[in-house]
């Protein structure tokens, strides 16, 4: 008997799109794994957020995705998006890079991350998502972040994000086979 399925959904920022370069690293990072399939969800229909929130919850409802074995990896916008999902339904793991939280114009703009494991990852020099409301609110969340000298496309860390992400896996992939 094979083990279930993990989900890994990706989900890029507001100018970005699926075919990304950090998004698919990371859904070719995360396909090296077995029992798991990433989706690269196509944000560019729109530019709201709520809209991308609800694509989020469509994705994983297409594809029966149970959340004790999903994972939520987003960028920017993206991050808000899978922060607010994981808000809404506690998932296996939420890996945020230069996530858009602490924003004023996002609905829920500090949403309380309930994933059982987290990594937000920063730059220092984010001119876009200012690294100091990401800091509080992972410290008032005691969540881990680690901040790098790079801005906010992460572009100058992409090894080290790709790595963080699949040590980020190994954990979460590792609690599903203890339970």
């Amino acid at each position: 008997m094979t083990d279930p399925i993990t989900h890994i959904f990706l989900s890029h920022g507001l100018e970005s799109g699926p075919g990304s370069t950090k998004i698919q690293a990371m859904k070719a990072e995360a396909e090296r794994f077995e029992n798991v399939r990433a989706h690269a969800i196509d944000h560019r229909s729109t530019k709201d957020p709520a809209t991308r929130l609800a694509q989020m919850g469509e994705a994983m409802a297409s594809v029966g995705s149970a959340p004790e074995r999903t994972v939520l990896a987003g960028s920017s916008m993206g991050g808000w998006v899978c922060a607010q999902t994981s808000s809404e339904t506690p998932v296996l793991g939420c890996f945020l890079l230069a996530p858009a939280l602490a924003m004023a114009r996002y609905p829920q703009s500090s949403p309380v991350i309930r994933a059982r494991y987290c990594q937000i990852i920063h730059g220092w020099d984010d001119d876009v998502v200012p690294v100091g409301p990401v800091l509080d609110l992972a410290c008032r969340q005691r969540l881990p972040i680690l901040t790098l000298p790079d801005g906010h496309r992460l572009e100058n860390s992409l090894n080290r994000v790709v790595s963080e992400f699949r040590l980020f896996l190994q954990t979460c992939l590792l609690d599903t086979k203890n339970r």
